[in-house]
């Protein structure tokens, strides 16, 4: 029986890492790992005759504009990665009979809830990034209705910049920690979100769709800094913030919780606990030192 073959874009970045760290003991898969400088998904004719002449069964789309704060400023660039791109993306893998999974995000949502969001729920993203995410599921579903789109949230790893990397260089550096407490979300491991993907693909039942996937726990920015404080025994003192106080040119969603019942119902996947994969997370980075 031939292996699986998987196309990996925006193979730098966190996801994309993480998935190259799980790939050698994945029996059954064969991965290719591109980054933006061996295949920019912005190439668009470049990339459909990638496709064209490499056989793929699957494209894992990691490739993303993801500075928040620069995609004020940074427009055109963040619609081009973020919304052109994936259309064009979306349509070679039509062409070419590559399923595709794509990776949007919890930004997508106003944050005006006051309960988990489910897929189906109306997206008012309060931001560009979170406007042109929203444009990528809509021109790629347009195109290509048989894509799973994932949308996640918070995402860290040991891998790249993120907010469990920031937050032990900073309790180094500093006394004390200034930290918004009143943004709510779900610290999502990508060694689990990655855990999830590959699941979908090994699991021969495709179900096209939007869907939710995050670890279980709802948390503020400072409740997860917290945790992160205490796990690596750091003295640094922690102070809660309005985001008032933490002015940024984006702004962020209060509440952006995801429900993540439908990828259970669709193919057996459950949630983690945040705080037990973020022992993990601090075990993997330790070892790193």
């Amino acid at each position: 029986m031939n292996p699986k073959r998987i196309l990996v874009t925006g193979s730098n970045g966190q996801l994309g890492q993480t998935l190259q760290e799980m790939a050698p003991v994945e029996k059954g898969l064969e991965f290719v790992f591109l980054d933006r400088h061996s295949l920019s998904i912005e190439q668009h004719q470049t990339l459909f005759n990638y496709l064209s002449l490499v056989r793929f069964d699957y494209c894992i789309n990691t490739a993303a504009y993801t500075a928040v704060d620069l995609a004020e400023s940074e427009r055109d660039l963040a619609y081009q990665v973020n919304a052109t791109a994936v259309e064009k993306l979306a349509l070679a893998c039509r062409e070419n009979q590559v399923k595709l999974i794509h990776l949007s995000t919890d930004y997508v949502f106003a944050g005006n809830s006051s309960i988990p969001y489910r897929e189906s729920d109306t997206t008012d993203p309060v931001n560009y990034y979170g406007y042109t995410k929203r444009r990528g599921e809509e021109l790629s579903q347009a195109l290509n209705p048989d894509i799973v789109i994932l949308r996640t949230s918070w995402l860290y790893s040991p891998f790249g910049k993120n907010f469990v990397k920031t937050m032990l260089r900073l309790m180094t550096q500093r006394e004390t920690l200034k930290v918004v407490d009143d943004q709510k979300g779900s610290p999502t491991y990508t060694f689990d979100l990655a855990d999830a993907i590959l699941f979908i693909i090994k699991s021969h039942s495709w179900k096209a769709g939007i869907y939710h996937y995050c670890n279980e726990g709802a948390i503020s920015w400072f409740e997860f800094a917290e945790s992160i404080r205490a796990s690596s025994k750091s003295d640094c003192k922690l102070y809660p913030i309005p985001t008032t106080e933490f002015l940024t040119p984006a702004k962020r969603p209060h509440f952006s919780v995801l429900d993540c019942h439908k990828i259970l119902e669709a193919f057996g996947i459950g949630q983690q606990p945040w705080k037990l994969r973020l022992e993990d997370c601090l075990r993997k980075l330790r070892e790193l030192e």
